[in-house]
């Protein structure tokens, strides 16, 4: 009997124990025609080096107006960076502005400040679902504990390389910003309800891309699991 129960003890255990622990997730919101935003660039271009952190930056267009419109920037982004604005019950969008596992936020200037925040998300226990893509057309969400209010399944594609920006009107005229894993593609995949799940990627907009699913509470919540292909 006491064979048979460590056996069925181990079989237990193991899916359990081979769910890698996912990645903190870090978002930056900022935009080329933002003067504040130079550095905090930089410092996320430093972040996504960091072994377990994902940092990806997402550039929005309410600053268009300035004079220089981004060309990285699309409407669907903003509308990210606004729904944590509600969750985390700000006053109004900012930038540069980073936020930590859809949980914490800070000014994307106070470089200690983030920094405290991805430690204390890298300590923090998780319970991620299995997740694995299917080829590459596909990724399945396994069984896990749903958040009050919901889950979302989040499709997000961007560009690895470093990327030189040379601005040409604006507050930042003249200036080349530097720029990191920059989103392209962000796309909500459906609800996830806790029970294994299948989701459709559709093909990539460009090549080089590569490709991140995101779970997490609904409408801008905490990040629950995080997947990226190829790593």
């Amino acid at each position: 009997m006491r064979k048979a129960a460590l056996v069925s003890l181990i079989l237990v255990a193991a899916p359990a124990a081979a769910t890698a622990k996912p990645p903190v997730l870090v978002e930056l919101f900022t935009a080329q025609g933002c003067g504040g935003c130079v550095e905090a660039n930089t410092h996320v271009n430093k972040l996504a080096e960091r072994p377990g952190v994902l940092a990806l930056t997402y550039s929005v267009d309410y600053w268009d107006y300035l004079g220089w419109t981004d060309t990285f920037a699309k409407p669907e982004f903003t509308d990210r960076q606004r729904a944590y604005v509600t969750r985390l019950k700000l006053r109004e969008p900012y930038t540069p502005q980073v936020v930590v596992d859809g949980d914490e936020e800070a000014p994307g200037l106070k470089a200690a400040e983030v920094d405290r925040l991805v430690r204390a998300a890298a300590a923090a226990p998780r319970n991620p679902p299995d997740m694995k893509f299917i080829g590459a057309r596909r990724v399945d969400v396994g069984s896990g504990r749903v958040p009050s209010g919901g889950a979302e399944v989040w499709l997000i594609r961007y560009d690895p390389r470093e990327i030189e920006v040379d601005v040409k009107a604006g507050d930042n005229r003249g200036e080349t910003i530097v720029q990191r894993n920059v989103v392209r593609e962000i796309k909500r995949l459906g609800a996830w309800r806790g029970r294994p799940q299948a989701y459709r990627l559709g093909e990539p907009s460009e090549e080089g891309l590569k490709t991140v699913v995101v779970v997490q509470a609904a409408r801008g919540g905490r990040v629950i699991g995080v997947l990226q292909k190829g790593a």
